[in-house]
Parts: C-alpha cells; structure tokens; sequence
C-alpha cells in the first residue's frame, strides 16, 4: 500500500489532502518536530536530505510536493484535480502549481522564518510578499477557487505557505487572498487532513 511520510506542520499535509479527496487507500507515518522545529534524524533514514513528504509506492521513492502531488494524481487516473489537458487553464495551472514552491515560498520565508524566531520582519520583505499576495488576487476570480468550485492541485500547493502566513497575520492587507485561504479551509479533503495529521501551521 502507498505511504505518506508526514512531519508535523509541513508540505505533506498537503498530500494527505488529496489522498483524502481521492478516497483511496494508503499508509501514514507521521514524525513530530525536534524542539528547534527541525525535522528528527529519522527522516534522514528515508530520504537522505531528511524531506517531508516522502511517498514510498512499492520499490519507488519520491519528493517534492508537487511532483508527489502529480504522481497521486496521475496514479489513480484522477481527473477532478487539474484542468482539461491541452487547454489554457491547463498550462496556467501547471504555472502556479510550480510558482507555489518557488517564486512565492522564496518571498514568503522572509516573513515566516523571522516569526519563527519571534523576531519582526523588515520593510523589503513585506513588500516583496504584497507585491506576490498582489499577483495571486490577479489569479483569483470574484469569489472561490482557481479553476472552480473544487480544488484543484495548485489550490491544495498554495494551502501550506497560506496557512502559515495567516498564522502570522500577513495576510490582513490581502483580503482577496485571505477570502481564498478560508475557502481552501472549506474544502472537505483540508478538513479530513488536518483532523487525520493536524494543522498546516503551528501557532506563533
């Protein structure tokens, strides 16, 4: 059977989410944080940079959130989670799925890794993070999800990184994007998660 290896309060959540939208099988081992909010050496004996999430799906091996999130979904022939292939919904999809842990996780750990510590961040790094939150809005429709009334797989990549920064309060001069965070909240698979592994974000 398929298995999730879940830290506490990481990306994994994530895959649990979709897991749980797919109603299939499959195994969690959760492992919780060292006091410094690292992740234990027994993930090093899973992956060797000491990743969450790992997928282990018979003599395979696989990180990355949104390559795991893609397997998942490719794997079970899953066709709620991303646009029709081929069309323009499909390749903007694709380009936030991967913004999410790239562009934007890179902005938004200059305002998270200094709450972590209990410390303020600084001018440049709020603006760096509005002129994202700016961009996401720009993505956005009125009112909902990316691409509908379900979430798509780049709606569940966004949810960690939105999770944390509304844990800190930076999301209180988006609204648009906080409006989006508590519809991700709505959704039935988030809800299965997080009772199944807990939250996305610790409380700060």
């Amino acid at each position: 059977m398929l298995k999730i290896h879940c830290l506490a309060y990481s990306r994994a959540i994530r895959l649990i989410w979709l897991m749980e939208d797919l109603g299939q099988p499959y195994d969690v081992t959760t492992y919780d944080r060292t006091d410094n909010f690292r992740a234990p050496e027994s993930l090093a004996k899973i992956h060797p940079l000491g990743k969450s999430p790992v997928i282990e799906d018979a003599d395979m091996k696989i990180a990355e959130s949104a390559t795991c999130l893609r397997y998942l979904s490719d794997r079970y022939g899953d066709s709620r989670h991303q646009p029709a292939p081929g069309t323009a919904d499909a390749l903007r999809h694709d380009e936030l799925l991967d913004y999410v842990e790239s562009s934007f996780a890179e902005v938004a750990m200059g305002v998270l890794l200094p709450a972590l510590k209990g410390e303020d961040f600084g001018d440049e790094a709020k603006k760096a993070l509005d002129l994202h939150l700016d961009y996401i809005a720009q993505q956005l429709p009125e009112t909902g999800l990316l691409f509908g009334d379900q979430a798509a797989l780049a709606d569940i990549q966004f949810s960690y990184i939105l999770a944390n920064l509304a844990a800190i309060g930076a999301l209180k001069d988006a609204p648009r994007v906080a409006r989006y965070w508590t519809d991700l909240q709505a959704q039935d698979g988030y809800k299965a998660a997080v009772a199944k592994v807990g939250p996305m974000a610790p409380s700060f």
